[in-house]
Protein backbone atom coordinates (compact mmCIF):
# COMPACT_ATOMS: atom_id res chain seq x y z
CA UNK A 1 0.00 0.00 0.00
CA UNK A 2 3.15 2.46 0.77
CA UNK A 3 4.79 1.79 -2.28
CA UNK A 4 1.02 2.22 -4.27
CA UNK A 5 1.04 5.95 -2.75
CA UNK A 6 4.20 6.63 -3.17
CA UNK A 7 3.93 5.43 -6.84
CA UNK A 8 0.54 7.69 -7.21
CA UNK A 9 2.24 10.75 -5.50
CA UNK A 10 4.92 10.28 -7.80
CA UNK A 11 2.62 10.50 -11.04
CA UNK A 12 0.74 12.88 -9.29
CA UNK A 13 4.10 15.40 -9.05
CA UNK A 14 4.71 14.46 -12.95
CA UNK A 15 1.66 15.27 -14.16
CA UNK A 16 1.27 18.61 -11.87
CA UNK A 17 4.85 19.30 -13.43
CA UNK A 18 3.78 19.02 -17.28
CA UNK A 19 0.71 20.65 -16.92
CA UNK A 20 1.87 23.85 -15.18
CA UNK A 21 4.83 23.85 -18.29
CA UNK A 22 2.13 23.49 -20.80
CA UNK A 23 0.27 26.41 -19.18
CA UNK A 24 3.37 28.74 -18.89
CA UNK A 25 4.14 27.72 -22.36
CA UNK A 26 0.66 28.79 -23.64
CA UNK A 27 0.62 32.08 -21.35
CA UNK A 28 4.41 33.13 -22.88
CA UNK A 29 2.81 32.52 -26.66
CA UNK A 30 -0.10 34.41 -25.68
CA UNK A 31 1.92 37.22 -25.12
CA UNK A 32 4.18 36.98 -28.02
CA UNK A 33 0.73 37.82 -29.75
CA UNK A 34 -0.21 40.24 -27.45
CA UNK A 35 2.96 41.90 -27.79
CA UNK A 36 2.66 41.94 -31.53
CA UNK A 37 -0.50 43.11 -31.51
CA UNK A 38 -0.01 46.04 -28.91
CA UNK A 39 2.96 47.31 -30.29
CA UNK A 40 1.09 47.83 -33.67
CA UNK A 41 -1.30 49.63 -31.48
CA UNK A 42 0.98 51.77 -29.79
CA UNK A 43 3.47 52.53 -32.31
CA UNK A 44 0.29 53.66 -35.29
CA UNK A 45 -1.13 56.75 -34.58
CA UNK A 46 -4.00 55.90 -37.03
CA UNK A 47 -4.88 53.09 -35.04
CA UNK A 48 -4.89 54.88 -31.70
CA UNK A 49 -7.87 57.13 -32.99
CA UNK A 50 -9.97 54.34 -33.94
CA UNK A 51 -12.78 54.10 -31.11
CA UNK A 52 -12.79 50.11 -32.59
CA UNK A 53 -9.22 49.27 -31.94
CA UNK A 54 -8.83 51.28 -28.80
CA UNK A 55 -11.58 48.93 -27.55
CA UNK A 56 -9.65 46.19 -28.56
CA UNK A 57 -6.57 47.11 -27.22
CA UNK A 58 -8.37 47.58 -23.98
CA UNK A 59 -9.77 44.03 -23.68
CA UNK A 60 -6.15 42.51 -24.76
CA UNK A 61 -4.82 44.01 -21.84
CA UNK A 62 -7.41 43.46 -19.59
CA UNK A 63 -7.58 39.71 -20.51
CA UNK A 64 -3.22 39.90 -20.23
CA UNK A 65 -3.58 41.04 -16.55
CA UNK A 66 -6.50 38.73 -15.68
CA UNK A 67 -4.12 35.71 -17.06
CA UNK A 68 -1.39 36.79 -15.42
CA UNK A 69 -3.20 36.97 -11.97
CA UNK A 70 -5.48 33.96 -12.40
CA UNK A 71 -1.48 31.85 -13.05
CA UNK A 72 0.36 33.58 -10.05
CA UNK A 73 -2.82 32.69 -7.47
CA UNK A 74 -2.96 29.03 -9.20
CA UNK A 75 0.91 28.08 -8.84
CA UNK A 76 0.43 30.07 -5.30
CA UNK A 77 -2.55 27.30 -4.45
CA UNK A 78 -0.22 24.40 -6.19
CA UNK A 79 2.63 24.92 -4.09
CA UNK A 80 0.92 25.91 -1.04
CA UNK A 81 2.22 29.80 -0.81
CA UNK A 82 0.84 31.72 2.21
CA UNK A 83 0.00 35.31 1.19
CA UNK A 84 -1.57 37.64 3.68
CA UNK A 85 -5.22 38.13 3.89
CA UNK A 86 -5.17 41.49 2.36
CA UNK A 87 -3.00 41.26 -0.70
CA UNK A 88 -5.12 37.87 -1.48
CA UNK A 89 -8.16 39.70 -1.36
CA UNK A 90 -6.48 42.64 -3.43
CA UNK A 91 -5.45 39.82 -5.97
CA UNK A 92 -8.59 38.24 -6.25
CA UNK A 93 -10.54 41.46 -6.48
CA UNK A 94 -8.65 42.94 -9.39
CA UNK A 95 -8.92 39.61 -11.30
CA UNK A 96 -12.51 39.21 -10.72
CA UNK A 97 -12.63 43.26 -12.21
CA UNK A 98 -10.87 42.02 -15.21
CA UNK A 99 -13.13 39.31 -15.53
CA UNK A 100 -16.17 41.22 -15.55
CA UNK A 101 -15.13 43.91 -17.75
CA UNK A 102 -14.50 41.39 -20.40
CA UNK A 103 -17.82 41.37 -21.30
CA UNK A 104 -18.89 44.79 -21.02
CA UNK A 105 -16.00 45.75 -23.69
CA UNK A 106 -17.69 43.43 -25.78
CA UNK A 107 -21.20 44.82 -25.29
CA UNK A 108 -19.03 48.12 -26.23
CA UNK A 109 -17.58 47.16 -29.31
CA UNK A 110 -20.96 45.74 -30.54
CA UNK A 111 -22.68 48.86 -30.19
CA UNK A 112 -19.85 50.58 -32.11
CA UNK A 113 -20.11 48.35 -34.95
CA UNK A 114 -24.12 49.02 -34.54
CA UNK A 115 -23.36 52.58 -34.76
CA UNK A 116 -20.69 52.46 -37.79
CA UNK A 117 -23.33 50.31 -40.17
CA UNK A 118 -26.29 51.58 -39.19
CA UNK A 119 -25.43 54.96 -38.59
CA UNK A 120 -22.50 55.73 -40.38
CA UNK A 121 -22.93 59.48 -40.79
CA UNK A 122 -22.79 60.07 -37.43
CA UNK A 123 -19.77 57.35 -36.45
CA UNK A 124 -17.30 59.60 -36.43
CA UNK A 125 -19.07 62.11 -34.22
CA UNK A 126 -20.35 59.30 -31.64
CA UNK A 127 -17.33 57.04 -31.68
CA UNK A 128 -14.91 59.34 -30.92
CA UNK A 129 -11.53 58.66 -28.78
CA UNK A 130 -12.53 60.80 -25.96
CA UNK A 131 -16.19 58.75 -25.57
CA UNK A 132 -14.55 55.80 -26.00
CA UNK A 133 -12.15 56.37 -23.15
CA UNK A 134 -14.94 57.64 -20.72
CA UNK A 135 -17.06 54.27 -21.68
CA UNK A 136 -13.79 52.16 -20.58
CA UNK A 137 -13.98 54.42 -17.22
CA UNK A 138 -17.35 53.39 -16.95
CA UNK A 139 -16.73 49.91 -17.47
CA UNK A 140 -14.32 49.89 -14.41
CA UNK A 141 -17.08 51.63 -12.44
CA UNK A 142 -18.82 49.53 -12.71
CA UNK A 143 -16.82 46.17 -12.89
CA UNK A 144 -14.75 47.45 -9.49
CA UNK A 145 -18.42 48.14 -7.87
CA UNK A 146 -19.14 44.40 -6.40
CA UNK A 147 -15.46 44.05 -5.02
CA UNK A 148 -16.19 47.10 -3.30
CA UNK A 149 -19.54 45.62 -2.10
CA UNK A 150 -17.46 42.47 -1.58
CA UNK A 151 -14.80 44.23 0.84
CA UNK A 152 -17.59 45.85 2.74
CA UNK A 153 -19.40 42.42 3.46
CA UNK A 154 -16.22 41.13 4.65
CA UNK A 155 -15.30 43.96 6.72
CA UNK A 156 -19.03 44.38 8.35
CA UNK A 157 -18.70 40.18 9.00
CA UNK A 158 -15.61 39.61 10.48
CA UNK A 159 -12.88 41.42 13.45
CA UNK A 160 -10.60 43.67 12.29
CA UNK A 161 -7.63 41.24 12.45
CA UNK A 162 -9.07 38.71 10.04
CA UNK A 163 -6.88 40.91 6.87
CA UNK A 164 -3.72 40.21 9.30
CA UNK A 165 -3.76 36.22 8.70
CA UNK A 166 -1.43 34.52 6.27
CA UNK A 167 -3.47 32.34 3.96
CA UNK A 168 -3.15 30.41 0.70
CA UNK A 169 -5.29 32.52 -1.44
CA UNK A 170 -8.32 30.38 -2.96
CA UNK A 171 -11.47 32.43 -3.81
CA UNK A 172 -13.61 30.54 -1.60
CA UNK A 173 -11.62 31.27 1.32
CA UNK A 174 -12.86 34.86 1.51
CA UNK A 175 -16.64 33.70 0.96
CA UNK A 176 -17.79 34.94 4.48
CA UNK A 177 -20.86 35.84 4.38
CA UNK A 178 -24.02 34.02 2.55
CA UNK A 179 -24.79 37.47 0.88
CA UNK A 180 -21.42 37.34 -0.51
CA UNK A 181 -22.62 34.64 -2.90
CA UNK A 182 -26.11 36.17 -2.93
CA UNK A 183 -24.23 39.64 -4.21
CA UNK A 184 -22.18 37.55 -6.91
CA UNK A 185 -24.94 35.35 -8.45
CA UNK A 186 -26.93 38.30 -8.87
CA UNK A 187 -24.35 40.54 -10.78
CA UNK A 188 -22.80 37.91 -13.28
CA UNK A 189 -26.68 36.84 -14.29
CA UNK A 190 -27.54 40.04 -14.40
CA UNK A 191 -24.45 41.04 -16.12
CA UNK A 192 -24.05 38.65 -18.52
CA UNK A 193 -27.90 38.90 -19.56
CA UNK A 194 -27.28 42.51 -20.62
CA UNK A 195 -24.70 42.01 -22.57
CA UNK A 196 -26.12 39.38 -24.20
CA UNK A 197 -29.13 41.08 -25.14
CA UNK A 198 -27.38 44.04 -26.46
CA UNK A 199 -24.57 41.78 -28.56
CA UNK A 200 -28.04 39.81 -30.03
CA UNK A 201 -29.74 43.43 -31.12
CA UNK A 202 -27.10 44.87 -32.43
CA UNK A 203 -26.15 41.24 -34.64
CA UNK A 204 -30.00 41.33 -35.97
CA UNK A 205 -29.41 45.51 -36.79
CA UNK A 206 -26.64 44.94 -38.64
CA UNK A 207 -27.78 41.78 -40.00
CA UNK A 208 -30.81 43.54 -41.76
CA UNK A 209 -28.85 46.16 -43.10
CA UNK A 210 -26.41 43.74 -44.68
CA UNK A 211 -29.62 42.30 -46.38
CA UNK A 212 -30.86 45.30 -47.45
CA UNK A 213 -27.27 45.63 -49.17
CA UNK A 214 -27.57 42.72 -50.71
CA UNK A 215 -23.93 42.27 -51.18
CA UNK A 216 -21.46 39.32 -50.12
CA UNK A 217 -18.73 41.31 -49.44
CA UNK A 218 -20.43 44.50 -47.81
CA UNK A 219 -19.09 46.07 -44.61
CA UNK A 220 -22.56 45.37 -42.68
CA UNK A 221 -22.18 41.60 -43.68
CA UNK A 222 -17.92 42.04 -42.27
CA UNK A 223 -19.57 43.82 -39.22
CA UNK A 224 -22.36 40.95 -38.79
CA UNK A 225 -19.76 38.32 -38.73
CA UNK A 226 -17.95 40.34 -35.99
CA UNK A 227 -20.67 40.49 -33.65
CA UNK A 228 -21.72 37.29 -33.87
CA UNK A 229 -17.72 36.46 -32.91
CA UNK A 230 -18.72 38.68 -30.03
CA UNK A 231 -21.42 36.40 -29.04
CA UNK A 232 -18.97 33.67 -29.41
CA UNK A 233 -16.48 35.19 -27.29
CA UNK A 234 -19.43 36.09 -24.45
CA UNK A 235 -19.96 32.24 -24.36
CA UNK A 236 -16.45 31.36 -23.91
CA UNK A 237 -16.39 33.92 -20.73
CA UNK A 238 -19.43 32.05 -19.56
CA UNK A 239 -17.95 28.66 -19.76
CA UNK A 240 -14.99 30.18 -16.87
CA UNK A 241 -17.89 29.86 -14.23
CA UNK A 242 -17.80 26.27 -14.83
CA UNK A 243 -13.94 26.25 -13.05
CA UNK A 244 -15.05 28.48 -10.20
CA UNK A 245 -18.00 26.50 -9.70
CA UNK A 246 -16.10 22.96 -9.42
CA UNK A 247 -13.58 24.40 -7.03
CA UNK A 248 -16.81 25.81 -4.87
CA UNK A 249 -18.44 22.96 -4.94
CA UNK A 250 -15.89 19.80 -4.80
CA UNK A 251 -14.31 20.22 -1.48
CA UNK A 252 -11.02 18.11 -2.47
CA UNK A 253 -10.28 19.90 -5.68
CA UNK A 254 -7.68 17.79 -6.88
CA UNK A 255 -4.56 19.64 -8.24
CA UNK A 256 -4.05 18.40 -11.73
CA UNK A 257 -8.09 18.87 -12.19
CA UNK A 258 -7.44 22.23 -11.59
CA UNK A 259 -4.99 22.98 -13.68
CA UNK A 260 -6.98 21.52 -16.51
CA UNK A 261 -10.00 23.65 -15.63
CA UNK A 262 -7.91 26.59 -15.23
CA UNK A 263 -5.88 26.14 -18.80
CA UNK A 264 -9.53 24.69 -20.41
CA UNK A 265 -11.92 26.82 -18.94
CA UNK A 266 -9.84 30.25 -18.44
CA UNK A 267 -6.85 30.40 -20.48
CA UNK A 268 -8.18 29.06 -24.11
CA UNK A 269 -10.86 31.83 -24.54
CA UNK A 270 -8.18 34.32 -23.70
CA UNK A 271 -6.42 32.70 -25.99
CA UNK A 272 -8.89 32.59 -28.90
CA UNK A 273 -9.60 36.67 -27.94
CA UNK A 274 -6.57 38.03 -30.37
CA UNK A 275 -6.66 34.48 -32.93
CA UNK A 276 -10.46 35.75 -33.18
CA UNK A 277 -10.45 39.65 -33.59
CA UNK A 278 -6.82 40.47 -34.16
CA UNK A 279 -5.07 38.27 -36.27
CA UNK A 280 -8.43 38.24 -38.81
CA UNK A 281 -8.11 41.90 -39.27
CA UNK A 282 -6.76 43.27 -42.29
CA UNK A 283 -5.80 46.30 -40.66
CA UNK A 284 -3.62 44.68 -37.98
CA UNK A 285 -2.07 42.14 -40.83
CA UNK A 286 -0.97 44.95 -42.67
CA UNK A 287 1.05 47.04 -39.58
CA UNK A 288 2.29 43.33 -38.50
CA UNK A 289 3.75 42.57 -41.62
CA UNK A 290 5.18 45.62 -41.99
CA UNK A 291 6.22 46.63 -38.84
CA UNK A 292 8.19 43.00 -38.31
CA UNK A 293 9.57 43.16 -42.40
CA UNK A 294 11.09 46.50 -41.24
CA UNK A 295 12.98 44.90 -38.28
CA UNK A 296 14.34 41.95 -40.05
CA UNK A 297 15.08 44.79 -42.74
CA UNK A 298 16.84 46.69 -39.97
CA UNK A 299 18.61 43.53 -37.96
CA UNK A 300 20.07 41.53 -41.98
CA UNK A 301 23.98 42.96 -42.88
Amino acid sequence: MTQMLTQSEKYDVISRTVLMMVTLMCFFLFLCLIGALLSVFFTTPQIQENSRYILFAHILINDTVYLTLGILILFSIINNVYFPTSFCFLLIAIAATCFRVTPYNLAVMSLEQYVAICFPLRHMELCTVRRTKSAIAVIWVIGVSPSIADFVIICYSVEGSFFSHTVICSHPLLFISPLQNVVRSFVHILSFTLVALIILFTYVKVMLVARKLGSGKSSALKAAKTVLLHIFQLMLCMVSFISSVLETTIPEYHSVLRIIGFLVFTCLPRFLSPLIYGIRDEVFQKYIKKLYHGRICHLAP
